[in-house]
């Protein structure tokens, strides 16, 4: 779901527990699915309130987003107990919430910054082109980064169209998703298996060739379609304004993008050691290193970018707003799940983990590949992804060498699935929140669900039966 809970990725990734210094401890194996009701019920508000109440919804999503909260957090202390129910509220925010929201700040403050100049025109070719282009360099700046740089482009280009609703939903599923699964860079749950021990350019050789199909024919598909669609667009042509020269104003930008991902990897590779506890929450020194390094390419930003260059790209506050209030009460009432999944086969989804080996212990990997990515496209990819590897044995040696096609399956599986719904990756509602703005007709939750149930999941099949079976 969420570009990395890195520190929290981190942590596990090195073997730190979440009894850590004594800490409280949840047991996902004693929890109910009733507990992921509150979950249901923020996934089904972003649904459906923008269809049945949009004026209501438009004005109060952070206020429904906190009753979802809090309908979790309360029970869950009355029952659990405070201190259970504190740990897990400060484990979340110092360690997913607060670096996933720093993140994607940075990414969407720096990238708001670049502004394409010139006459750009949405034909079947340049879209086309813009999208190869961002699931190319996707795999080395993130699939975050890459979408917020080029989502603001693509939608200048389109300005002129009728038809356009079709090049946002496909910028989702390419540069948003798929396009990272190369490095892991790419996509938080491939950054994990680098923090876990899988070899960096091991995601690079096995996933080129899923990657390069899924690619290949999700570009196909939607230069056909676009190509249909803009056909049927007005005669009139497209007024070019103010004769500027195509270029890029705010390059500066690109820079400070080069700047996030290098604090990025430096917080999963410096490992000094040092730290302090929040009430048992261990923070590292590298975390927070980090994300006052992201601030302050933040502030270099708003520095060294004009007003005017900002107000030229339609840059506005309001999706970083929205993202931040409405995954605030994902990544908290998401807690139960997650737990029940980390408790494998004693847990309630325990149906779920078993699936995935036959009786005499061998992997599945047509299982591992839908399990993950099912999963994925709801739940936050990189546990998910760390539930799946070490199902499978946790081994990184062992999964590269031995089973390379399961760590291939499920790495594909938490990458290509996060395309599935608007939430399961960040990018996807910070892409729909953009668009929107910028006066492109999104589909709604379940609208975009058949979009991608119409086109990914064949695809996803066919994956299956060329990589899996």
């Amino acid at each position: 779901m969420a570009f990395p809970p890195l520190a929290a990725a981190a942590e596990v990734a090195s073997g730190v527990a979440a009894e850590h210094g004594g800490a409280p401890h949840l047991d996902g194996s004693s929890m109910g699915l009733i507990w992921v009701l509150p979950f249901a019920g923020i996934l089904l508000s972003i649904a459906l309130f923008p269809l049945l109440a949009p004026n209501l919804w438009h004005h109060h999503f952070g206020k429904i987003s906190a009753f979802w909260a809090l309908a979790f957090l309360v029970p869950f202390a009355l029952i659990h107990g405070f201190d259970l129910a504190l740990y897990e509220m400060l484990h979340t925010a110092l360690l997913e919430y607060i670096p996933f929201i720093v993140l994607l700040l940075a990414l969407f403050t720096v990238a708001g910054g670049v502004r394409v100049t010139g006459s750009l025109t949405g034909t079947p070719m340049v879209n086309t082109g813009l999208l190869f282009l961002g699931t190319m360099i996707a795999s080395w700046m993130g699939t975050t980064g890459a979408a917020m740089l080029l989502i603001r482009p693509l939608l200048k280009a389109n300005d002129g169209r009728r038809h356009k609703m079709h090049v946002v939903v496909f910028f989702i599923f390419l540069v948003a998703n798929i396009g990272g699964s190369l490095t892991p860079l790419g996509d938080p749950p491939l950054f994990l298996g680098f923090l876990k021990g899988v070899d960096f350019f091991w995601t690079t050789k096995h996933m080129l060739l899923p990657m390069a199909m899924a690619s290949a024919i999700l570009l196909a598909v939607f230069f056909a379609l676009d190509s249909y669609l803009y056909a049927k667009e007005p005669p009139a042509p497209v007024v070019h304004k103010g004769g500027e020269k195509l270029g890029i104003e705010g390059g500066i930008n690109i820079l400070l993008l080069g700047g996030v991902i290098a604090a990025v990897l430096l917080s999963g590779v410096w490992k000094p050691g040092i730290g302090f506890d929040v009430y048992h929450v261990h923070v590292e020194i590298q975390n927070i290193v980090r994300d006052l390094l992201l601030l302050g390419v933040v502030a270099l930003s708003l520095k060294l970018t004009t007003k005017e260059n900002r107000h030229l790209n339609a840059f506005s506050w309001f999706p970083i707003l929205e993202v931040a209030k409405l995954f605030a009460a994902i990544f908290l009432t998401i807690i139960p799940a997650i737990a029940i999944l980390r408790a494998g086969t004693d847990g309630a989804l325990g149906g779920v983990v078993s699936a995935v080996t036959t009786p005499d212990g061998q992997p599945i990997n047509y299982m591992y590949f839908w399990a993950t990515g099912l999963l994925s496209s709801f739940l936050d990819n990189a546990p998910t992804y760390l539930v799946f590897f070490n199902t499978a044995g946790g081994d990184p040696l062992h999964l590269m060498h031995d089973v390379p096609n399961t760590l291939l399956a499920i790495s594909a599986g938490a990458v290509f699935m996060g395309a599935n719904t608007y939430i399961g990756n960040a990018p996807n509602f910070m892409v729909k929140s953009i668009a929107e703005e910028r006066g492109v007709n999104m589909p709604s939750f379940f609208g975009y669900m058949i979009w991608s149930g119409l086109i990914l999941i064949p695809l996803f099949v066919l994956t299956t039966v060329v990589f899996f079976l």
